[in-house]
């Protein structure tokens, strides 16, 4: 499971490293208000399918929040494995 995780935050670090022409990944890391503004609306959506939608829409929904909000940190030149680290570090406490 985290291993897919893993090769998706591959893909978006080589998507940035390499652009491709007409790639979403590539608009949203060209325009980080873009993507910030995506996550906003995937976390809403996220809560509106928590509360009022079925558990495959919010499956579905959490998908697009992790995409975008990997997106976003790459956007900052910031990792899944500095979040990790975090998650690991409040952990310990």
């Amino acid at each position: 499971m985290n291993d897919f995780l893993s090769q998706l935050d591959a893909l978006i670090a080589d998507r940035k490293a390499h652009p491709q022409v007409g790639s979403y990944t590539n608009t949203l890391l060209a325009n980080r208000n873009k993507a910030a503004q995506k996550v906003g609306e995937e976390a809403t959506e996220v809560v509106i399918a928590a509360l009022v939608q079925s558990d495959e829409r919010l499956i579905e929904e959490m998908a697009d929040l992790i995409y975008h909000s990997l997106v976003l940190l790459h956007g900052r030149n910031l990792t899944l494995a500095a979040v990790v680290a975090e998650l690991e570090k409040r952990h310990a406490k």
